[in-house]
């Protein structure tokens, strides 16, 4: 059976310190190592099955990117941004005390990751893009900051992941197993014995400051990340995404990097690698 810890590691931002837990796979001897980052309102235990493929070959690091999951919550949430996330994984990476990583970010995930890739002297050697670029589309914004820090309790389990299946279809087909296990992963009961989200409400606070403006400049900055970044890419690209456009895909293959860039039909935002097929595009990248 494959190996896996829970540990954790203590991180500082201006309001304090906080800690962040992170699962580790496989040999922590080892000195390949993966760290896969979660999307906005998910968990570490997404990686669950990616993680087991490639323990062998990885030591596998997965976070709990702070106020989610395991980790604990920042004492003001207007730090629930990118410069913190990134702060708390060259943290976690100095824990590591590793020289290299592969990264593979779902979603923000995948912001972090390029906001870590393209500052100089970064230990990331090959990045993988979940489907998440530098440009985003205004309405899958929208779309997402209708549900994210929503106080919703439901009063079975069924009812839960009923509702987690439903704002999540755009992960694409999944079996009802499948399905549970990404509900259970981030629903908790309370103290009353009702079903709710396990993260911090607060992670919307800054989510719904954004304006027009702030959304373009972060654009901006975004791009700058990009166009910085020396490192093999892949932009794993779900065609019926509406947060990834493929003219974005595109443009990230021209400039920059120049990403290679794989589409996954029948999938939307995100794609979940919980497949075999699509884990084995991740392992392609990766190892070859």
């Amino acid at each position: 059976m494959t190996q896996v810890q829970i540990k954790e590691v203590q991180c500082l931002s201006p309001s304090g310190l906080h800690q962040m837990a992170y699962k580790e796979w496989g040999d922590s001897r080892n000195p390949n190592t993966l760290i896969c980052v979660h999307g906005l309102t998910r968990v570490s235990d997404d990686f669950d099955v990616l993680a087991k493929e490639l323990a062998n070959d990885y030591r596998v690091i997965c976070p709990d990117v702070v106020g989610r999951g395991r980790s604990g919550r920042l004492r003001d949430p207007m730090y629930y941004q990118v410069p913190q996330y990134v702060s708390d994984m060259v943290t976690l990476i100095a824990r590591l005390n590793v020289e290299s990583v592969h990264w593979f970010g779902t979603s923000l995930g995948g912001i972090i990751g390029m906001g870590l890739a393209s500052l100089p002297g970064n230990p990331i050697r090959k990045l993988i893009l979940n489907d998440i670029g530098p440009s985003m589309n205004a309405e899958a914004l929208a779309r997402i900051a209708e549900y994210v820090g929503q106080d919703v309790r439901f009063a079975t389990f069924d009812e839960a992941w009923n509702y987690v299946r439903a704002i999540s279809l755009s992960f694409g087909p999944h079996s009802d197993d499948q399905w549970r296990k990404l509900a259970a992963d981030v629903m908790h009961q309370n103290a009353e014995g009702q079903w709710v989200f396990g993260y911090d409400p607060g992670i919307a606070v800054p989510f719904k400051a954004a304006t027009p403006q702030s959304v373009q400049s972060d654009e901006q900055r975004l791009w700058a990340a990009y166009d910085a970044i020396t490192c093999p890419i892949l932009v794993v690209h779900g065609v019926e995404s509406d947060l990834l456009s493929n003219q974005t895909v595109q443009e990230m293959s021209r400039r920059g990097p120049k990403a290679s860039s794989i589409e996954l039909v029948g999938v939307g935002h995100a794609p979940t690698f919980l497949h075999a097929e699509q884990i084995s595009l991740a392992k392609k990248f990766l190892l070859g």
